[in-house]
């Protein structure tokens, strides 16, 4: 009897043991190792490291050997990191690292496909005159659409159609949830008046997640500014030449003020306030144009007088700007 129990005993110490034993082999080979890949969706061309961690054992003491495509290329103790250039676009590459460990080897293995990404934004609300050469730039409080333009190619099979991807859309590295989904690949969002930009990133991925492309962009802001022009009853505004500070006026003259980089899109919406004064004193427009202001010199004076216009957007308390020039007479 006494037999029987040591035998049973021995019997469940070496299950015990066995079962021990394995739990530690899987928890290395499945779990115990992870891997950091920099950029996850690289640009063909572009250089990608990856490194490899552990919680449970030492990396720095094992032989880890990489290979690509099956070619080992490069191997060594403590050897975690490695690098390579990703391969041009519709093409991939196999990484593979093996993991020396005491209890066994740990093969990893990673994909790397290339892809690409432009992202474009514009100012959906901001004002510039017409005839304008350059972007409508954004101020405070103003409304910005971001497009994903990615490119990814399928082996023969060309390029994915951007509206047939899902769009994952942060804001400032906060996910941003209702703009992103099945085909969005544009995102909408008002700036931060906090902030004098806001980061915008995405990744456009395939249904089946295989594929995928991702990119950032830092939209700034500007102050919004007001030039004057000289307006000619013949020809209208004279738009290439901006009026100088110190502006000589002799008998009439009608001075048009363009603000740039301000919201809303028309000028003449009433949720903007123009209010002009000269030395400081408010004066009324005398024509329905908020942004014209005619001026006409007494006979017989002279001197310098100083007209100053503020525009204010009522609703957004941070969208305000002010312009002057010195009128000499």
């Amino acid at each position: 009897m006494k037999l029987k129990f040591l035998l049973l005993s021995l019997i469940t110490m070496l299950v015990i043991f066995m079962v021990i034993s394995a739990s530690g082999v899987n928890a290395a080979s499945s779990s115990s190792i992870s891997v950091d890949m920099i950029p996850s969706s690289p640009a063909p061309g572009e250089n990608v490291s990856i490194t490899l961690s552990s919680y449970a054992n030492n990396l720095d003491s094992v032989l880890i050997t990489w290979s690509l495509d099956g070619r080992t290329v490069s191997s060594g103790i403590g050897k975690k990191s490695f690098s390579l250039t990703a391969p041009g676009a519709g093409s991939e590459v196999v990484v593979t690292a093996i993991i020396s460990l005491p209890e066994g080897s740990v093969e990893k293995r990673m994909i790397i496909r290339s892809s690409l990404m432009v992202l474009l934004w514009q100012a959906n609300d901001s004002y510039v005159p017409p005839f304008y050469k350059g972007k409508a730039m954004p101020s405070v409080g103003s409304e910005i659409k971001v497009v994903a333009m990615p490119e990814i190619k399928v082996g023969s099979d060309g390029t994915v159609n951007p509206k047939s991807m899902t769009y994952s859309w942060k804001e400032d590295d906060t996910n941003n949830v209702e703009g992103s989904g099945y085909g969005k690949n544009s995102f909408v969002f008002i700036n931060d008046y906090l902030e004098d930009s806001n980061n915008i990133g995405v990744t456009a991925s395939t249904i089946d997640q295989t594929y995928s492309s991702e990119a950032s962009i830092n939209v700034g802001i500007v102050e919004p500014k007001i030039l004057f022009y000289k307006y000619d009853n013949s020809l209208g505004i004279l738009w290439e030449k901006i009026l100088p500070d110190f502006h000589r006026i002799q008998d009439t003259e009608i001075v048009e003020a363009t603000p740039y980089f301000i919201s809303p899109k028309d000028i003449r919406n009433p949720t903007l306030i123009w209010s002009w004064f000269i030395n400081d004193t408010q004066i009324n427009t005398p024509i329905f144009r908020k942004n014209v202001m005619p001026l006409r010199v007494e006979s017989g004076t002279s001197g310098i007088s100083r007209l100053r216009l503020r525009i204010e957007n009522q609703y957004k308390i941070f969208q305000t700007t002010d312009g002057e020039i010195d009128l000499e007479f």
